[in-house]
């Protein structure tokens, strides 16, 4: 048996048996980010429910709020420093189930039902999808890794990808009825279903924005009111429309995020690191005045080290 393994197996009940909370009282302030994330755990649950009724617009709708306060639960956390392993935990169980579960279902009966066992494995491989997804961030959370790929998920996150997989249910809201009727649509949309569930388990760059800095300058402060009304107001009055357009805009974002990481990564990998720029460092200093540069690293190789102290004798 490798020698690890016990230590692996003695650190995991070490941690299974630690408290969750360290205090016997705890802040309020805690548990509200929880709060959030379990109202979003509502809505999801909620989506699934109108999905086997077949009110598919009431569905996608609460999809879609448990999206709003996906995107709000975990920057309430850090403001109101209330993160914990518990809220971590919680908020990864809400997301397979408004993410992975609530689209599949929704998908399954509003169109893919008709294709009978065929509809069911592409939406079972959308939900495996999310929870393998999901496991992955869980898993790479722990990994260290240079600060500005923090502003990039690996794969597409399961909250865009519930949006961004019921684009076919967008266009059959907005007068395409032939998508959910015509064979060759239906095979379309599983085509596409599958290509949701393939790009979040893919290792593809896409912009995550937790770089984004919390203080905006001032003039920036009205427009950006504007701005979250009008997609407030849009989303309230032209919902499919809204959708439609920012799942496209997402879809096409994916290749431009693509081509910035690798430009940034090919950036950062010309500079050189803190262990080189240490020994360039050390060779420029022991380099004579009147040396040329290139006899340098020829120097400093040949130098040795002489201790000239007395050697105490041994007791």
């Amino acid at each position: 048996m490798d020698p690890i393994v016990p230590q692996l197996e003695a650190e995991t009940r070490r941690r299974r048996r630690a408290l969750m909370f360290r205090h016997r009282q705890i802040p309020v302030r805690m548990m509200v980010p929880n709060f959030v994330t379990l109202l979003g755990l509502c809505a999801g649950l909620t989506s699934i429910r109108m999905s086997i009724e077949g009110r598919w617009e009431l569905a996608l709708a609460a999809i879609v709020f448990a999206a709003l306060l996906d995107g709000v639960d975990g920057r309430i956390a850090r403001l109101l420093k209330a993160s914990s392993r518990f809220g971590a935990e919680l908020d990864s169980l809400a997301d397979f189930v408004n993410f992975g579960v609530a689209p599949a279902i929704l998908i399954f009966t509003w169109a893919l039902g008709d294709l009978k066992s065929l509809g069911w494995i592409c939406v079972l491989l959308f939900a495996l999808a999310s929870a393998l997804r999901l496991a992955r961030f869980n898993v790479a959370n722990d990994d260290e890794k240079p600060k500005w790929q923090s502003n990039y998920f690996s794969g597409m996150p399961t909250p865009a990808a519930a949006i961004a997989v019921l684009l076919p249910t967008y266009l059959d809201n907005l007068g395409f009825s032939e998508i959910r009727t015509n064979h060759v649509f239906l095979h379309l949309v599983l085509g596409y279903t599958v290509f949701i569930a393939i790009m979040m388990v893919s290792s593809i760059p896409t912009y995550s924005g937790k770089l984004l800095h919390e203080r905006i300058s001032r003039e920036l402060v009205l427009p950006i009111f504007v701005a979250a009304v009008a997609l407030v107001a849009l989303l309230v009055t032209y919902p499919y429309g809204t959708l439609t357009v920012i799942s496209l805009a997402y879809l096409a974002s994916i290749p431009v995020t693509y081509r910035a990481f690798a430009r940034k990564e090919a950036e950062m990998a010309g500079k050189p690191t803190g262990e080189e720029l240490a020994e360039t460092t050390s060779h420029a200093d022991m380099r004579s005045p009147d040396m040329p540069a290139a006899e340098a690293p020829a120097a400093a190789a040949s130098m040795r080290v002489v201790d000239i102290r007395p050697v105490d004798p041994k007791r």
